[in-house]
């Protein structure tokens, strides 16, 4: 098969057109030699090849491990990813890395504690030189790479696995989302505390709310673009809009009418989720989005929310609701997204009580600041909930510093003194991604079509606006991080 760079269109192209049906099998490894996403620990991989077959997985400093391929997306640089890659080859005892956005691919191998680059070349030409990556980490290549006696101790490895257990495994291969290995076939490595076991997309879904009892600080904005990115990564994204103002709603394409009479989304919104016990699942509510490609879904908000808020407090099983009816769609969805309104009510509190993980932007003002002690007191009366119900207490990801003026002077001097204030008055991490004020964010927010004779909202994420500005490589930042801080 001929590999196209121009037919990589997103991480998962890159991933299925690249990796998996070109250079997977250039390089001699089956599909019983390769496995995707992998996880050691806190450690994920998307793909990690064997020098040779055998199942169970055994772990220990002359393992067959030989290979981590990392798969990105087109508009990715992948300097941004050298130091997560660093992380795994070093943490693992691997010696080769490959790292590629599919309109470049590198090869990288760990000398002691660092990675030096060996090999790089265009998308482009990979074809042409596919000799030179074979000749490096081919299967055969590597095969006698660590130890000259290695396929004589590997071979005596395969002889101790029972006739029985080979037809089981042979069985499991076929069904990998069956297959667990035997304990008595399971080294127990010193080096790495945690089993290596193939991971499926079953029971992983990450529920993150973006908030700050401060309005105005770029919690839409945010909750919006980084779905976009998320999306953009592979990952199957709901977003679920908790506010009666519905600003996420508006910003997500979902109000297509221009009169209250065509109000398709008042009789089925958030506001019925948490009305209802047995009826309005998840699956019924959401909708589809184009906002951004990949389509993400979307709970939509309304206005009526605010009216309802005594009565759905006095329900008992209120608070509980959106936990149970996210549950039953943990296998549909990696992430769900949750915007809140600017404020210490019900629905903040229910947000809250669902996520596992907390955003909380700022434009690191004043106001904005001060405002950090009641969202911290919030997060300690959340959390004295989540406890009582048995569930974990949530991780703060970090303040993200949003709506940031772009002025070179403040950017300079200003920023990173605000930067350093937080975590010592406050003792709030902040996180590394900044979001910016800056034209291209603003223009695609405000985007319209014109429908019959109405003007009707339509809006596009910038990174689908403009996937190559600024704005869009600090959400593809962002991303990132978030993914690196959740495990995904």
């Amino acid at each position: 098969m001929n590999f196209n760079p121009n037919n990589c269109r997103n991480e998962s192209e890159v991933e299925s057109k690249l990796i998996v049906s070109y250079l997977l099998p250039k390089l001699g490894y089956t599909p019983d030699t390769w496995h995707q996403e992998i996880a050691f620990g806190n450690i994920r991989l998307d793909f990690l090849s064997f020098r040779i077959q055998y199942m169970p997985l055994m772990l220990d400093t002359d393992s067959s491990m030989s290979v981590v391929i990392e798969a990105k997306h087109p508009n990715q640089k992948l300097d941004r990813h050298l130091r997560k890659l660093n992380r795994y080859l070093t943490s693992l005892s691997i010696r080769y890395g490959v790292i590629t956005n599919g309109k470049e691919i590198r090869i990288y191998e760990r000398v002691s504690d660092d990675i030096q680059l060996v090999f790089q070349c265009a998308g482009q030409d990979i074809e042409t030189r596919i000799d030179e990556i074979i000749a490096l980490i081919g299967r055969d290549s590597l095969k006698y790479v660590n130890n000259p006696d290695a396929l004589e101790l590997e071979d005596s490895k395969i002889n101790l696995v029972s006739p029985e257990l080979i037809s089981e495994i042979a069985v499991q291969q076929n069904n990998p989302a069956t297959a667990k290995p035997e304990p008595s076939q399971i080294s127990e490595p010193e080096q790495i505390p945690d089993l290596i076991v193939p991971q499926t997309r079953q029971n992983t879904m990450k529920i993150i709310a973006v908030y700050h009892n401060k309005g105005g600080v770029g919690k839409t904005t945010t909750v919006v673009n980084l779905a976009a990115a998320l999306s953009k990564q592979g990952k199957r994204v709901l977003v679920i809009d908790l506010d009666s103002q519905a600003n996420t709603t508006f910003a997500t394409g979902l109000v297509k009418f221009d009169d209250e009479e065509q109000d398709d989304l008042k009789d089925c919104n958030i506001l019925q989720v948490l009305q209802s016990e047995d009826f309005y699942s998840i699956s019924e509510v959401a909708r589809k989005s184009n906002f951004c490609n990949p389509e993400i879904d979307v709970i939509p908000s309304h206005i009526d929310l605010m009216y309802y808020e005594t009565e759905l407090n006095q329900l008992d099983y209120s608070r509980m609701i959106l936990i149970q009816k996210l549950a039953e769609v943990e296998d549909k969805y990696d992430i769900v997204l949750i915007d809140t309104p600017p404020s210490l009510n019900f629905f903040a509190r229910v947000a809250l009580i669902a996520a596992d993980y907390l955003i909380i932007p700022s434009d690191l003002k004043p106001f904005a600041n001060q405002g950090l002690i009641n969202v911290k007191d919030f997060i300690k009366k959340v959390n004295g909930f989540k406890k009582q119900i048995g569930k974990k207490p949530l991780e703060v990801l970090g303040i993200l510093p949003c709506k940031i003026s772009s002025n070179s002077k403040f950017v300079q001097y200003s920023l990173p003194k605000r930067r350093e204030a937080i975590p010592k008055r406050y003792g709030l991490e902040i996180m590394e991604s900044v979001i910016y004020e800056r034209e291209d964010l603003a223009k695609c927010a405000e985007l319209f079509k014109i429908v019959g004779n109405m003007e009707i909202a339509d809006p596009i994420s910038v990174l689908d606006f403009k996937p190559d500005c600024t704005s869009s490589q600090e959400f593809e930042m962002l991303a990132e991080e978030v993914l690196a801080k959740i495990g995904k």
